[in-house]
């Protein structure tokens, strides 16, 4: 039996995941530069379009920034101490021990995590720091919006997820990063969205081209309708605040 998770193909939602994804605080990035053991280079695996990477190069004098989607990269933005590269997470041609700072950001449930976790050893300078961290897509912790993102993700979309998205609904409780753990202090990623920016991030979720090819149908609209009811109307802005669920290590 394959045990390895079934990655979707995020090319096909790269543009509105570009631009329709939270990204992460300055706390979170200040929190991993102050952990790492030098900040020559940090390597950021499943990248996206760059949301995390981003918030590092500000920090370190390198980033090297993976991705298996060459269109999610395409999207990415460009920093000069940014290197983007199309390569596995398990397998990201990184140089051994050169690495201060690894991070996944909102991706580690996508991998086959006994080769990521091999990877971490190999490139991960000894001493250095390991950190996965996730949100969860249906929990932003306002009371409204939550009942309506939820019922898009657990019941429409639901049967269109692989079972490794069950670690996200767990907070990523069960990873298990090799290394000495380090606890991590509570952020949260904070927006402010109108119920088309909400839409425009829903429809980045991996499931919905799934749906859409086998039902033909479309359940943005809808969604952006009822957000709309729930905000107050359209144009509406609301502040929305995602629990980041964290894990890190010192190898």
């Amino acid at each position: 039996m394959n045990d390895t998770p079934r990655v979707p193909d995020f090319s096909l939602v790269a543009k509105d995941y570009a631009s329709g994804r939270p990204g992460y605080p300055d706390e979170l990035f200040d929190w991993l530069a102050a952990i790492a053991p030098g900040r020559d280079l940090a390597w950021d695996a499943a990248t996206g379009s760059g949301q995390a990477a981003w918030g590092l190069a500000h920090r370190f004098d390198r980033v090297i920034a993976t991705d298996i989607s060459a269109e999610q990269l395409r999207h990415a933005r460009p920093h000069p101490r940014i290197d983007y590269r199309v390569a596995r997470s398990e397998a990201s041609g990184l140089s051994d021990r050169s690495a201060d700072l690894a991070v996944s950001a909102a991706a580690a449930h996508w991998f086959d995590l006994p080769r990521y976790y091999e990877e971490l050893r190999r490139v991960v300078r000894l001493g250095g720091v390991a950190v996965a961290w996730t949100y969860h897509v249906a929990r932003v912790g306002d009371a409204p919006l939550d009942a309506i993102l939820w019922r898009l993700y657990e019941d429409v979309l639901g049967p269109y997820y692989p079972p490794n998205v069950r670690l996200v609904d767990d907070g990523f409780a069960a990873l298990s990063l090799p290394g000495r753990e380090i606890p991590a202090p509570s952020f949260f990623a904070t927006v402010r969205w109108s119920a088309r920016q909400v839409a425009k991030f829903a429809a980045s979720w991996s499931s919905v081209p799934a749906f859409i090819a086998a039902t033909n149908t479309n359940p943005i609209p809808e969604l952006e309708a009822e957000v709309a009811a729930a905000f107050g109307g359209p144009d509406v802005v609301r502040e929305l605040r995602f629990p980041l669920y964290v894990r890190a290590s010192r190898l």
